[in-house]
């Protein structure tokens, strides 16, 4: 299993290395390395190659010297070296713009701002999901407006979030709770559905009533699959992050993602999406761990 999991990784990285090793796979562009007679050819510019033979064309027809480069990919797909290394220095080197954030600090910066919204939106989604889908009336009172709310892209509340909440935190964390919420109490009451009624049924035969029957049966018996759904909700918490920190100031890996990539330093912008990638999947690795360990009795836990 850990091996299927290691070659999931190693496949792409494997294609990714050949693109960027391999010339004759696909390297569109030349690094030009003396621009020769060429005016406009500096050291290290890339160019295409069909530019860089026609010029070369040019210079040997004049009996000027010659312009040298080497096979290259376009700026925008770094080399796997290229990324590792910035992974390193953008933790270690000092923003290029004043008073920029350091990358260490946008992470957490946006850390905070996943937690907040997402356990705000877990506060009042996951009652909700459980009530709906323990009680047909309440379901029927709210799913049909949520079914409806939640087809529209938590985005386009972005202008209005800024006007209420000002334009620093309090939009963005907006945005992931709009962007999980309704999401979360269709899946929670689908999820509270699946409850074998039997146990309901023997409950309530018992004298079990009220909110008794959510806290003693319903609750405890969806307990495994509900904290599966959380962390699948967590990981579309992440999605909604980028626009979330587009709205108001640009903050968090946002504002480092955009800054590297308007100055076309796409080795530190891969290396941010790879940061993101790996707190991810590594906090997604460890609930499930903590799961098994929560729900041992569980039979359709994961299994790694």
């Amino acid at each position: 299993m850990i091996a299927r999991k290691l070659g999931s990784f190693l496949l792409p990285l494997l294609v990714w290395s050949l693109v960027s090793y391999l010339p004759f796979i696909w390297h569109p562009k030349v690094q030009v390395e003396a621009p020769g007679g060429v005016d406009y050819f500096l050291p290290g510019m890339l160019v295409d190659r069909e530019e860089f033979a026609q010029q070369s064309a040019d210079m040997r027809q004049q009996g000027l010297a010659l312009p040298t480069g080497v096979p290259a990919n376009p700026i925008y797909l770094p080399a796997p070296h290229q990324v590792a290394k910035a992974l390193y220095t953008a933790f270690t080197t000092e923003p290029e713009q004043k008073d920029a954030p350091w990358l260490h600090e946008s992470l957490w910066h946006s850390i905070q701002v996943i937690f907040w919204g997402f356990l705000l939106s877990s506060l009042v989604g996951v009652p909700l999901g459980i009530l709906c889908g323990t009680y047909a009336g309440t379901g029927r009172l709210t799913e049909p407006f949520i079914e409806f709310i939640r087809y529209l892209p938590a985005p386009a509340f972005g202008a209005l979030a800024v006007a209420v909440l000002g334009i620093y935190d309090g939009p963005k964390i907006a945005i992931i709770v709009i962007g999980t919420l309704f999401q979360q109490v269709l899946i929670i009451a689908n999820t509270t559905r699946k409850l074998d009624a039997t146990l309901l049924e023997a409950a309530r035969t018992l004298g079990t009533r009220g909110l008794r029957i959510v806290t003693r049966v319903v609750v405890p018996g969806i307990l495994p699959d509900l904290y599966r759904d959380q962390r699948i909700l967590l990981g579309w918490a992440w999605t909604y992050l980028i626009v979330a920190e587009l709205i108001g100031t640009s903050s968090g890996i946002t504002f480092f993602i955009t800054q590297q990539a308007r100055y076309q330093h796409f080795d530190n912008v891969y290396a941010a999406m790879l940061i993101i990638g790996v707190i991810g999947v590594g906090s997604d690795l460890l609930l499930e761990r903590l799961g098994r360990r929560l729900f041992p009795w569980d039979r359709t836990r994961d299994r790694g």
